[in-house]
């Protein structure tokens, strides 16, 4: 089984992000949307359903009018295929390729590949400049912008609020805390600072372990987990944290599967 994990470039308006969010039918797993970034996370299964909210976020969302703390390329920012139990790796890079070329085809979206070529934010730094598009035109769609298409393992993303607001700080901590396991950006969101990560090997660095490490730094507010996480991950933390770590049973791949 594949999962795809949809950033799109709307977290504001509820009906709006409803309307997108409908377009993968029963393939749906999680909704998650932040109106400070102004980006929401869907989380599906498949092929198909990554291209029915493609479609639907490209009639009805204008990156013109796009402002929010994190960073993005296009309405439909990324595209993720993760390999989950019965599938391959082989087979999540078949699915990026066919929907690099099928949004190219389909929906004039330049598209950015990434996984083995090239990580994600090498894709955000060098697009339309150091990298040129794997498919589709030369330039930004003029409403839509571009698209990164990626394969990857599971990663956990994951937000750390800071009681303080200090963004200055938020930003040494998250240069500090990034290693090949964890990617991390310091954001001011409102009036409120945040490390935001992308756990990208939660086996070698999970969310206790990386609440741990900006706790040594600064007072935290709270943990925030953006979409799901594997049933393993949830596993691997003492369940006496979960409520303190914003982990919960129904909040893993396999609990929405089951439902």
């Amino acid at each position: 089984m594949l999962e795809c994990v949809i950033n799109i470039s709307e977290g504001r308006d509820p009906l709006l992000i409803a309307r997108i969010a409908s377009a993968a039918g029963t393939d749906l797993l999680d909704v998650h949307s932040d109106a400070d970034h102004h980006r929401s996370v869907l989380t599906v299964i498949g092929t198909d359903a990554p291209r029915r909210i493609a479609i639907e976020a490209v009639a009805r969302l204008d990156l013109r009018d796009h402002a929010g703390a994190h960073p993005r390329i296009g309405v439909i920012d990324v595209v993720p295929f993760v390999a989950l139990g019965g599938s391959t790796v082989d087979e999540a890079v078949a699915a990026r390729n066919d929907f690099c070329t099928w949004s190219a085809t389909e929906l004039a979206l330049p598209c950015f590949r990434y996984g083995g070529e090239r990580t994600l934010p090498e894709v955000r730094r060098g697009a339309f400049t150091t990298v040129a598009p794997d498919c589709g035109p030369s330039r930004p769609h003029p409403t839509a912008g571009a698209v990164a298409v990626g394969e990857r393992p599971v990663l956990v993303a994951y937000n750390v609020w800071l009681a303080d607001g200090d963004l200055a700080q938020a930003k040494r901590i998250a240069t500090a805390l990034r290693s090949p396991s964890v990617r991390a950006l310091g954001l001011q969101v409102g009036d409120d600072v945040q490390v935001s990560l992308n756990l990208i090997d939660p086996a070698t660095t999970g969310p206790g372990a990386i609440a741990d490490a900006v706790r040594a730094e600064t007072t935290v507010a709270r943990c925030e987990l953006v979409g799901l996480v594997p049933q393993w991950v949830l596993e691997r933390e003492d369940p006496r944290r979960w409520g303190e770590l914003d982990l919960r049973p129904e909040r893993t791949i396999e609990a929405r599967l089951r439902q």
